[in-house]
């Protein structure tokens, strides 16, 4: 009996105004406070599920990248916070790069500064997999061996553009972050038998790393949550490095919580609420690449809700929209002292 090849969902290219969405709201924290104390304060918010052996997923990037996470707000979230028992883990590239083997890998980390706490690169001793419930592309998700020896999930994202995803949230940083660099890696991107290593794109290729983002989620719920930083937002990647596009669209934040589509779903609101045209340039790349297909087959496959309640942590917790979170950013550039640029005026 010859198996029925799965059809993609539509409309990956088509927002959802907040007001359009139907079901169930979940708590999504946000601050403007783009620095260390604000990265410690929020994650003070949603830190409380993490117990035991705690992995913290980031994006490393490739070497020198100018976007990627300020390794001083990490580090001093390492030592703040987190104990003895955390490490950073990461996976080797599907692509050729300076991270598509360990050794490589490792001098790359080092380049970037990734010195001041463990770095797990978790396909380093092999592969395992993690069952994939209520896919339809996949039953079971390779991801690197290691990642099975934690229990905690911090997800700490850099919240930018992609060049085939559209946008980099918390979904990707999953998605394709844990997925191990050979077989993972060629599930979500290569249809079986082809010579063109990128032969999935649109709504299947969003629907594949979803699936992906689930096997991993279900493996560490409940003890798992969503860190997004909205700086140097480039419609680029960090896996492009300093080829990566210029940064366009202004700094917004911070967000995170306990829903991964909640948080991811924010971060693409507060960038399509921007005044003055700030968000263009993204979101023109998210539509293009169709990668809002990201957010409704999430929300298909019951891993959160696109509804939130949004809580404004500079204002003593007031209930705000994604408009009002942003309605004082200024097209204006102003460097800071990680020669990155605030879009909100400084005065």
């Amino acid at each position: 009996m010859q198996k029925i090849r799965p059809v993609p969902g539509k409309d990956g290219d088509k927002y959802v105004p907040f007001e359009k969405r139907t079901g169930e709201s979940s708590i999504v924290f946000f601050t403007r406070d783009l620095s260390e104390n604000g990265l410690k304060k929020i994650y003070d918010r949603v830190s409380s599920v993490l117990t035991g052996k705690v992995a913290v997923k980031l994006h490393t990037g490739e070497p020198e990248g100018p976007n990627i996470l300020p390794r001083p707000w990490v580090k001093e979230l390492f030592e703040s916070r987190l104990d003895d028992n955390a490490s950073i883990v990461e996976t080797n590239t599907y692509y050729v790069s300076p991270r598509y083997t360990t050794e490589e890998h490792r001098k790359t980390l080092e380049i970037n500064g990734w010195t001041f706490c463990p770095v797990d690169i978790t396909d380093e001793d092999g592969v395992t997999t993690f069952p994939v419930n209520g896919g339809k592309w996949f039953t079971e998700m390779h991801v690197g061996k290691n990642l099975e020896n934690y229990d905690s999930l911090l997800v700490l994202t850099h919240f930018k553009g992609h060049t085939m995803g559209g946008f980099g949230g918390s979904n990707k940083n999953i998605g394709i972050g844990c997925a191990d660099g050979r077989i993972g890696k060629k599930q979500i991107h290569t249809k079986e038998g082809s010579s063109n290593q990128w032969s999935i794109a649109e709504e299947e290729l969003m629907e594949r790393i979803s699936e992906s983002t689930k096997a991993t989620i279900d493996h560490f719920a409940p003890h798992v949550c969503y860190i997004n930083t909205m700086r140097n937002i480039s419609v680029s990647c960090d896996c492009e490095g300093p080829e990566a596009e210029p940064v366009v669209t202004p700094d917004v934040g911070i967000v995170a919580s306990l829903d991964i589509l909640a948080a991811d779903n924010a971060c693409i609101d507060l960038i399509y609420s921007l005044p003055d045209g700030g968000g263009k340039a993204l979101i023109e790349r998210v539509e293009t690449r169709h990668g809002l297909r990201q957010l409704s087959y999430m929300k298909e496959l019951g891993m959160g809700n696109d509804r939130y309640t949004l809580i404004d942590i500079d204002h003593d917790d007031k209930e705000i929209t994604a408009a009002e979170a942003v309605k004082d950013i200024k097209p204006g550039w102003v460097p800071d002292k990680y020669n990155t640029f605030w879009g909100r005026n400084p005065h």
